[in-house]
């Protein structure tokens, strides 16, 4: 009798939006690590049950380890993701090109980011879908954290040195989304910088791969 082959243990599973921009850093994260999961895009209108059985907060990105059904390992932070992927796989050298003093400057950008421009750009963009008249003021308000990503660019190609990090890939979303609420205005503003920046993204053969549509997920009848 021959040996029974050990069963291919499943990939984990990420539920996704493609538009969103937390779930976009997760995928960039996941794509920059060259790792391999099983990509589930939802409609946030109609949740999967199963997504919601494990993160019941309901929203994008949901990363599934494993395949417990009475304690899966989950990963609902879109940072955390990042960071997951990246410890398990580096070949970028995201974070590895630093010494430890770096990682935490790193994620007290990321997270300054994620706090008080996130809370601004939002701002920003509802002002301009409802035509409302501070939508200078709102945009003024983003732009001094625009500034020091453009400070930061004067000095070094990428936002921490000359080398790519985990602090770009993981601000990209979001000033992909300053840039489109006025876009005329954008292209002409004094951040050539933050353009050049944003643009080798963008143009990326990565950002093409991370953005592929994929039909939205449904359970297996």
């Amino acid at each position: 009798m021959p040996p029974l082959m050990p069963l291919p243990t499943p990939l984990p599973i990420l539920y996704s939006l493609r538009n969103c921009p937390y779930a976009m850093r997760a995928r960039i994260g996941i794509h920059k690590a060259q790792l391999q999961i099983d990509l589930r895009e939802v409609n946030l209108k109609q949740k999967p049950a199963e997504m919601l059985a494990v993160s019941p907060k309901g929203t994008v990105p949901v990363l599934v380890l494993d395949n417990e059904p009475e304690s899966p390992t989950v990963i609902d932070e879109s940072l955390d993701v990042m960071l997951w992927a990246l410890t398990k796989s580096d070949p970028d050298n995201l974070l590895s090109q630093f010494d430890n003093s770096v990682l935490p400057k790193m994620l007290v950008l990321i997270r300054l980011f994620d706090d008080e421009f996130k809370t601004g750009l939002n701002a920003y963009k509802a002002a301009k879908r409802y035509c409302e008249d501070n939508v200078t003021e709102c945009r003024l308000a983003c732009e001094v954290f625009i500034q020091e990503l453009e400070n930061r660019l004067m000095q070094s190609a990428f936002l921490m040195s000359e080398q790519e990090s985990l602090a770009d890939i993981a601000l990209v979303p979001f000033i992909r989304q300053f840039a489109k609420v006025e876009r005329q205005w954008y292209l002409q503003a004094p951040y050539p910088k933050v353009r050049q920046w944003l643009n080798y993204y963008l143009q990326s053969t990565m950002f093409t791969k991370v953005m592929a549509k994929h039909e939205l997920w449904k359970k297996s009848s």
